[in-house]
């Protein structure tokens, strides 16, 4: 966790939760990674904020893209630690094409809903500045590919991308309509969703089970997640990985965020902002 401060894996017992990675491995395809202080990507890496002209490095070269914010490779500190909790810090500080100082935490907590994770950060400049966060988890296939699990997602728009992973636009769901639940077949998703539909409580859910309803992981989301991203992995760079885990992202803004503005949150100077999300394993969800 001090490479990234993201999640490594997550297990009951000996079944995996997450489709992660060895301890002695380098992080691959964004798994678990927590994606601030903005998520997804950033065409050219160029943005304007308060009339100054921005540049990121191009993290996605091939695409021209910054991708996935700025904090995957750094280093986080545990700052608190008990038996069931840790909490992860990070102090971003102003660089090329971010001119701001975050403090940032990761609190991660295994509960009665499995593994919560709290997000927090903090401006700890004396200027506004946009923020925005996301998490990389990938959902495990209960020991095989994601075509004959049956997906429930709580998107009601989809945002239409181009060729390099940047939006274009929005459309109600149609084919990739999975609020109902179906089989994932042989669809694939690197996929935006927004207006996202609420339990009670305020909560976003997306499940994936077996047909049978025998195995089922749920990720649940609070209101400070306001965008959703679904990645089949048919891309990731270990050909034997692809399609054996679902990427379910939760974002609080679209693609581009920092150039288009939409679900972008400001930051005042001093204020903090915090956000929660959470994986509940099949165990310890309520029979159906």
């Amino acid at each position: 966790m001090e490479v990234g401060g993201g999640v490594r894996e997550y297990t009951v017992g000996a079944t995996p939760v997450l489709d992660g990675y060895p301890e002695d491995q380098m992080c691959a395809s964004g798994r678990g990674q927590p994606l601030l202080p903005w998520p997804n990507r950033t065409g050219d890496g160029s943005y304007r904020w308060e009339g100054q002209a921005l540049q990121l490095p191009l993290t996605e070269v091939g695409r021209r893209n910054a991708i996935h914010g700025l904090v995957r490779w750094a280093s986080w500190t545990a700052v608190e630690s008990s038996v069931d909790a840790v909490v992860m810090a990070h102090r971003l500080l102003p660089q090329p094409g971010w001119p701001w100082p975050l403090d940032l935490r990761l609190g991660y907590r295994l509960g009665e809903r499995g593994l919560e994770v709290q997000v927090t950060a903090t401006n700890l400049g004396s200027v506004s500045c946009p923020w925005g966060a996301g998490f990389h988890p990938y959902v495990a296939a209960f020991g095989g590919t994601v075509d004959d699990l049956v997906l429930t997602a709580p998107g009601a728009t989809q945002y239409l991308a181009d060729d390099r992973g940047l939006p274009t636009g929005t459309v109600p769901v149609t084919d990739l309509d999975f609020r109902a639940g179906r089989r994932l077949g042989s669809t694939v998703l690197d996929t935006a969703y927004g207006d996202l539909e609420r339990d009670a409580e305020g909560l976003a859910h997306v499940e994936l089970a077996t047909a049978d309803g025998s195995s089922r992981t749920r990720l649940w989301m609070d209101q400070s997640w306001t965008h959703l991203m679904l990645f089949t992995g048919d891309t990731v760079g270990e050909v034997a990985r692809r399609r054996h885990g679902l990427a379910i992202e939760p974002m609080t803004a679209a693609p581009d965020m920092l150039r288009s503005g939409d679900g972008l949150i400001v930051l005042a100077p001093g204020q903090t902002w915090v956000g929660s999300w959470g994986i509940t394993p099949g165990a310890l969800l309520p029979d159906t």
